[in-house]
């Protein structure tokens, strides 16, 4: 019994120093205090159209054609809300693609339509904080939330937003908004980020979160440009009883 005991002892101890937890004395009775600092949570501060801008990354017809976590239709309808929403409430926007003519080709056209007159940024780096001109565009707007969508979302993406964060800046990703290539890369992707303190979220949550008040004059546009369909069928309703 004694030698069980020590056997269980030693293999116990000798697990949680792999995982890097030292044991605690045998005899000890009082608890450790408390990390404040690791507990610490961060104070809720809102996107306003005043704080943030938008950067779509690699929406590419090539890497569309790849995305399995969303339809083409659903990611397509979702990051052209996600872009007029942004315009309708004049968030600075930036748009970039990588290795536009060799690789994976063109941002697809309805987001261009959706953009008239905002240029993009072609560039060779995986991450767009390592292309100067890409970085220069995203610090000239100002901003210290940082809104990233990108295909795909465990890259282009999440290397943005990481980076955003250790300089900083607060850093959300559409995630809705975004797709990649396997259930696994996605998962990973949404990890990793969340570890590196990247705020997660849909693309409507964060618009209806810059528009804050419905009164707003750009209410009408920002809800037109999101296009739920759910509340489409509400109207409907609503414009039924009414007659």
């Amino acid at each position: 019994m004694e030698r069980r005991r020590f056997l269980q002892s030693t293999m116990l101890g000798a697990g949680m120093a792999i995982l890097g937890v030292a044991p605690a004395p045998a005899t000890t009775t009082n608890f450790p205090e408390r990390n404040d600092m690791s507990n610490a949570t961060r104070i809720y501060e809102p996107l306003t159209s005043e704080n943030a801008a938008l950067i779509l990354v690699d929406h590419q017809v090539g890497l569309l054609t790849g995305v399995r976590d969303y339809s083409t239709g659903e990611l397509k309808h979702n990051v052209i809300g996600l872009a007029k929403a942004a315009k309708a409430l004049k968030l600075p926007i930036v748009v970039t693609t990588t290795a536009r003519d060799s690789m994976w080709g063109p941002t697809f056209p309805e987001l261009v339509e959706a953009l008239p007159g905002v240029p993009i940024i072609d560039r060779s780096s995986v991450n767009v904080f390592d292309d100067a001109k890409v970085a220069q565009a995203i610090t000239a707007t100002g901003r210290k939330k940082l809104i990233f969508a990108g295909i795909s979302l465990e890259v282009c993406a999440a290397f943005p937003a990481m980076t955003a964060v250790g300089k900083g800046l607060d850093a959300y990703v559409a995630v809705d908004a975004s797709g990649t290539f396997s259930e696994t890369k996605r998962q990973a992707g949404l990890l990793r980020m969340l570890q590196a303190g990247v705020i997660l979220s849909d693309y409507a949550t964060l618009m209806v979160e810059i528009l804050k008040d419905n009164a707003r004059p750009e209410a009408a546009f920002v809800y037109g440009a999101i296009d739920m369909p759910w509340a489409k069928l509400v109207g409907q309703i609503a414009q039924a009883y009414g007659k």
